[in-house]
């Protein structure tokens, strides 16, 4: 078995628009304020990890479909990527779907759809343990789609001889919810107190931060 390294380098990945659909089902958030270098911090802290590096990826909505929401994510992203957050984004796209209500009526709705996001997570992962640039990898998402992951992460550890943890992060469900983080990872559930020291300070819903330093790539 390879040793267990005494200091442990953590790189954080975060699949933002789970993470925000999490913390609204777990804990009433209605927007994404989080503060992702801050989340990473407490967890990596609790745990003796050594944070090294923060990956933020999301879905933006175009500007054409939803300006008010794009105009937030831009504002957000260029405020983490001043922070020295490596952030990746994608276009949200928009498709129509028919949705049945309670009343039996069936209407169509126009919903968002993310592309690409947790594909790039994945390769993300795997490169940088290739490189060995992380000894934890802590992602947080519950998306299933990334346990395929886990799979490839041992086999590189094995393959290198080094040891390679790799855990998933997400708010604490409701009591009475089943709640899981990504198989075949550590599962690292927080709780709301955690979450709220962790909000982000600035409301970027009002924030008029400058679009022209985003330095990032969609």
């Amino acid at each position: 078995m390879p040793a267990e390294p005494q200091i442990k380098r953590a790189f954080a990945f975060f699949d933002g628009q789970n993470l925000f659909h999490a913390a609204g089902h777990a804990f009433g958030h209605r927007h994404p304020n989080f503060d992702p270098p801050c989340l990473a911090a407490e967890i990596c802290k609790a745990r003796g990890w050594r944070l090294d590096r923060v990956h933020f990826y999301t879905g933006v909505p175009k500007r054409k479909d939803r300006p008010e929401w794009h105009d937030f994510w831009m504002r957000k992203l260029a405020a983490m990527g001043r922070r020295g957050v490596a952030v990746r984004w994608r276009p949200l796209q928009m498709r129509s779907e028919r949705v049945t209500l309670a009343s039996g009526e069936s209407i169509q709705v126009r919903v968002a759809q993310e592309k690409g996001i947790d594909v790039r997570i994945a390769v993300d992962v795997v490169r940088f343990a290739i490189e060995g640039c992380y000894d934890v990898g802590l992602i947080f998402s519950q998306d299933q789609d990334l346990g395929e992951v886990a799979a490839d992460i041992r086999a590189i550890a094995a393959s290198q001889n080094r040891w390679i943890k790799l855990a998933s992060a997400y708010p604490e469900p409701p009591p009475g919810s089943r709640g899981r983080g990504i198989d075949r990872t550590d599962w690292i559930p927080f709780a709301k107190t955690l979450y709220d020291r962790c909000l982000d300070p600035i409301d970027h819903r009002r924030d008029a931060t400058r679009l022209d330093d985003l330095e990032t790539r969609g």
